[in-house]
């Protein structure tokens, strides 16, 4: 369950994260993508990071910081990170508290075995802290041109 929605502030939390520490609160100087991934070294979440990537100087050119955040270890994201040549942060949560902050923490059904896990999610917060856009349920496919689109608008 959220404790907030779209056209929302979104409370302020920190989160250990590849560069350091990571607090919403210092991160006010434009927009923000937050996305939600399963885990480190997997085809989708791969394949999520990589189109991030791909189209980093885009969003820093509409001013937007992305961060990628999953419940694996540091040391994983650190691996996943410079395999991958991400030039963006990655969170852990190795607790999931972030992710049930967004909602993201559900329960998953796999061949017939019930986990509990991160459901691939994607949220866009303006420079005020506001909830501007949310995507859950997400399928990799063209989704960071469309995160992208949705911060040109911002």
């Amino acid at each position: 369950m959220t404790t907030f929605s779209v056209g929302r502030k979104v409370g302020d939390f920190v989160i250990p994260a590849t560069g350091g520490e990571f607090r919403l609160s210092d991160r006010r100087n434009g927009n923000l993508v937050i996305y939600f991934y399963p885990r480190d070294n997997t085809p989708g979440c791969t394949l999520e990071g990589s189109d991030f990537r791909d189209l980093a100087a885009a969003f820093r050119r509409a001013r937007t910081t992305i961060i990628g955040i999953s419940t694996d270890t540091l040391e994983s994201h650190r691996r996943f990170r410079d395999k991958m040549r991400f030039p963006f942060e990655l969170g852990s949560d190795e607790n999931h508290a972030i992710a049930s902050l967004f909602g993201v923490w559900k329960q998953k059904n796999m061949y017939g075995r019930k986990s509990m896990g991160i459901e691939r999610s994607t949220f866009l917060i303006d420079a005020d802290g506001v909830l501007r856009r949310e995507w859950r349920k997400v399928r990799v496919a063209g989704h960071a041109e469309q995160v992208l689109a949705a911060a040109r608008e911002l």
